[in-house]
């Protein structure tokens, strides 16, 4: 914690400095999101050796969960950002007339990202593409319960875009208590409720807007019409996905007691039929983070 408070601080400072004084125009955001996305493709190796050390998660599933919605997110808004960034034609009260009304879209300022460790990369770097959109700067916290990912973050990010508005800080428990310590113009957390809390008590001083993306119950309900074949697979594949480490993976489900047992069957099925008849021998089977999760 010694060495991290100065760390803190000179991060900080260097990022509140540049988003006063640094140009953020389109032709800058693109370049930057576009850097983001040569990030991706130029690491995905590392990316998933990375994701295999911390989740034991196989290439398909990374792909498919973690970088592939990154770069999707990236590709969406490099289509639409001068269209997003364009001023808004409103109506203007009779009392203002003949004038005429715009909303123009106004960067935060220096945003904040607490990124989640069930998927370390995505829901730490995707937040981060709507940063860079926004024209805004941003502290990255990556998630300390998968460290692998968490350090390959902090070394590529400063090697792609540009230091003066993005940094890293990892860190555990003590690490971000004293981030949130300092006054952010938005913060972005993904997590639970617990430390959601936290987030909102150290926000209110400052009337800083918070955007919480948190877990719930996610209830799958079946009735004895449904295709009980393709619901089983549908239930078995959102559950057992990422070793069911999803907030809105099925948490139970509520099915007609007549068509329970052959949905029982179905399910106990698509799971052998997904990672064979010894999971822990399957490659595309993920692991729970910790003995504590």
């Amino acid at each position: 914690m010694s060495d991290f408070l100065p760390l803190l601080e000179a991060t900080y400072s260097r990022l509140t400095k540049s988003v006063r004084t640094k140009k953020r125009d389109y032709d800058w955001r693109i370049a930057q999101l576009k850097a983001l996305k040569r990030l991706i493709e130029e690491n995905e190796q590392k990316i998933f050796d990375a994701l295999w050390k911390d989740l034991r998660k196989g290439p398909f599933e990374c792909q498919a969960t973690e970088q592939g919605v990154v770069i999707s997110e990236i590709n969406d808004t490099l289509k639409h950002l001068k269209s997003w960034m364009k001023p808004v034609r409103v109506g203007t009260p009779l009392y203002n007339w003949p004038g005429r009304s715009l909303i123009y879209r106004e960067p935060f300022g220096l945003t904040l990202i607490i990124g989640a460790w069930n998927y370390p990369f995505q829901l730490t770097i995707a937040p981060l593409v709507g940063a860079i959109a926004g024209g805004n700067a941003c502290l990255i916290k990556p998630p300390d319960m998968t460290p692998a990912t968490s350090a390959l973050i902090a070394e590529l990010i400063p090697r792609y875009i540009d230091q003066d508005l993005y940094a890293v800080l990892e860190g555990g428990r003590d690490e971000v208590t004293e981030i949130l310590k300092k006054k952010y113009d938005l913060i972005f957390f993904t997590g639970g409720t617990t430390v959601a809390k936290v987030v909102m008590t150290a926000a209110t001083p400052h009337l800083t807007p918070v955007i919480l993306e948190l877990g719930g119950k996610s209830p799958a309900v079946i009735l004895k019409d449904a295709d009980l074949k393709t619901t089983a697979k549908r239930i078995a594949w959102g559950k057992f996905m990422n070793a069911g480490q999803t907030c809105i993976a099925p948490d139970y489900i509520l099915a007609e007691r007549s068509i329970k047992d052959e949905l029982v069957k179905e399910i106990i099925s698509c799971i052998k039929e997904f990672y064979g008849d010894d999971v822990q021998k399957s490659k595309d089977y993920c692991r729970i983070v910790n003995d504590g999760a």
